[in-house]
């Protein structure tokens, strides 16, 4: 191991580190950091703050999809893909600037080389994917996938975290990597206009730490997670302002303070307003923190209406569309927070949970389980969110008797009209009755073009109307906006350096996942097409290996 001891006349409450290559975080990027400068003969100590069953942070509690370009599971399908293809709709989708120029060559490099940095990784480490190619984040206002591009995996976030850590502790020159949990970084040393070491603090024993090393690596997730004072005073101002209720479904140390840390000694960081938020979060049962939240994947064939019981619209909105335009539209919305009605069939249809420990088919490979969900519904998932969630879904045999229920769960003084939500679900389910040939609800529309592709087609419901005694009971699900991910972050060049408010880089410091905006400081824009975080993660990592391995 690469220099673990107390350095001479250090003081006895210290615990002093050398490496070649000193990584803070622990997470997804880091773990695959590592592993790649093991393959290069580096010693690698990775600092975390978390404990060691947390290790791989948000990457494994995460549904696992990933965006890539031109597969082979996108060719065996017949899909059509290119890297000038997708970068045309990442930039278009994104609003990626020009004159910005690091995120736009990130956003280029990833398009270009997914394959090779990222499916090639990744199945060489045993990760496999579904053989049907999703496609989410379609756009609304503005086109988003072209094509179907989301790789889901198979294991989910869990299964590609514990891939790569397989891969570490298996690895020939694992003995040159040191762990170290419950290590808080507070401060980046310098020395002759170099990044050289991280102080902290290791809460476990109650002492500090100095950790140096030739490189210094930021990996330690953006600021959404572990406090979200910092995303409203980050928040984007070109958006409503943010709702009194805000749950957090990022990680609990994702706090920022190492971007800050890396701006104290002259970082640039771009982008800090610019996060990825869903529209559909419900309080976690577990409610390990305050405002924990569970991310639902919202079906695209349940109704939308805002906390009066009004459909929202005059467009409604629909899931695996653009998830910006869906939280913006919720955030206009009367006390910023949404339902969603639906019945049961439309629920064990369509519903889903971007959490591993909720899609236990995909989670543990079941194969069987995953046919006969798709087949016939996943009955115990919705099962297990109504009994587990009963503060933000309800159950009734009734509409009156729904309604009912959902205003005892109301907030701000804000009532469901009855009347009024008989009404827009009454118009809804008899424009179904008229048959296809007459639709006009743009809903529908889109429920009739997403069911023309195979892999959203076995997901979605055909045409089914909410009041339904056949379909029941009724669902209600009171959602919230839920922050994710930040997109900004520490600006990079193309081989993870971190770069000065002048462009320069900053000798021995690099920056890589979400804390490098997943690249360049904020690759995606303003808008994800989906999936390209773990990606991120993962290309911006190997981009910092190859640097290195290179020096």
């Amino acid at each position: 191991m690469a220099g673990l001891g107390k350095q001479a006349g250090a003081s006895v409450t210290e615990r002093s580190y050398r490496s070649d290559v000193v990584i803070a975080g622990a997470g997804l990027a880091g773990l695959v950091a590592a592993l790649e400068l093991l393959d290069s003969g580096r010693h690698v100590l990775l600092l975390d703050r978390d404990s060691p069953e947390r290790i791989g942070g948000l990457a494994r509690d995460a549904f696992g999809g990933i965006t890539m370009v031109d597969t082979p599971y996108q060719r065996r399908t017949g899909i059509r893909d290119s890297p000038e293809l997708a970068f045309q709709d990442w930039c278009r989708y994104g609003e990626l600037d020009a004159s910005d120029p690091w995120p736009w060559a990130w956003a280029r490099l990833y398009c270009e080389q997914s394959v090779p940095y990222i499916y090639e990784f990744l199945r060489g480490k045993g990760v496999r994917f579904l053989p049907v190619v999703t496609w989410p984040e379609r756009g609304w206002h503005r086109a988003g996938n072209s094509v179907p591009r989301w790789h889901v995996t198979w294991g989910l976030g869990n299964e590609i975290v514990s891939r790569v850590l397989a891969a570490l502790e298996s690895h020939p020159h694992r003995q040159r990597l040191e762990l170290a949990f419950h290590h808080e970084v507070v401060a980046i040393e310098t020395c002759n206009g170099r990044a050289a070491a991280f102080t902290g603090k290791d809460n476990h024993r109650g002492t500090s730490f100095r950790a140096s090393g030739e490189h210094i690596v930021i990996a330690s997730g953006g600021l959404c997670g572990g406090d979200l004072s910092q995303v409203r005073k980050h928040w984007d101002s070109s958006l409503p302002p943010p709702p009194a209720m805000l749950l957090n479904g990022a990680h609990r140390y994702g706090d920022g303070r190492l971007q800050d840390l890396a701006e104290d000694i002259g970082a640039h960081v771009t982008h800090r307003d610019r996060h990825w938020h869903y529209a559909a979060g419900v309080h976690h049962p577990a409610r390990q923190r305050d405002n924990d939240g569970l991310s639902l994947v919202p079906p695209r064939s349940a109704l939308w209406l805002n906390a009066r019981g009004e459909r929202i619209g005059p467009a409604p909105l629909v899931g695996y569309t653009d998830t910006r335009h869906l939280v913006e539209t919720v955030l206009g919305q009367p006390g910023q927070y949404s339902w969603q009605i639906m019945n049961r069939r439309i629920a064990r249809t369509e519903l889903a949970v971007s959490g591993y420990d909720y899609m236990q088919a995909f989670r543990y490979k079941r194969r069987l389980r995953m046919v006969r969900d798709v087949l016939f519904g996943n009955r115990e998932l919705v099962d297990r969110l109504l009994r587990e969630c009963p503060d933000d879904m309800v159950a009734a045999d009734s509409l009156e008797a729904l309604a009912e229920a959902m205003n005892a769960r109301s907030l701000y003084g804000l009532q469901v009209d009855p009347e009024r939500m008989r009404q827009d679900i009454a118009a809804y389910d008899a424009e179904i009755a008229r048959g296809k040939s007459f639709f006009n609800d743009e809903q529908l529309r889109r429920i009739d073009n997403a069911r023309h592709y195979r892999g959203d087609r076995v997901r979605t419901c055909r045409f089914q109307p909410i009041i339904d005694p056949k379909a029941g009971p009724l669902i209600a699900i009171r959602e919230h906006i839920l922050s994710r991910k930040s997109l900004g972050g520490i600006q990079t060049d193309l081989e993870s350096r971190a770069l000065s408010a002048s462009g320069q880089p900053m000798p021995g410091l690099y920056a890589i996942g979400e804390a490098a905006g997943f690249g360049g400081g904020g690759l995606h824009g303003k808008r994800s097409l989906e999936g390209t975080f773990i990606g991120g993660c993962v290309l911006s990592a190997r981009r910092l290996t190859h640097h290195i391995a290179g020096a």
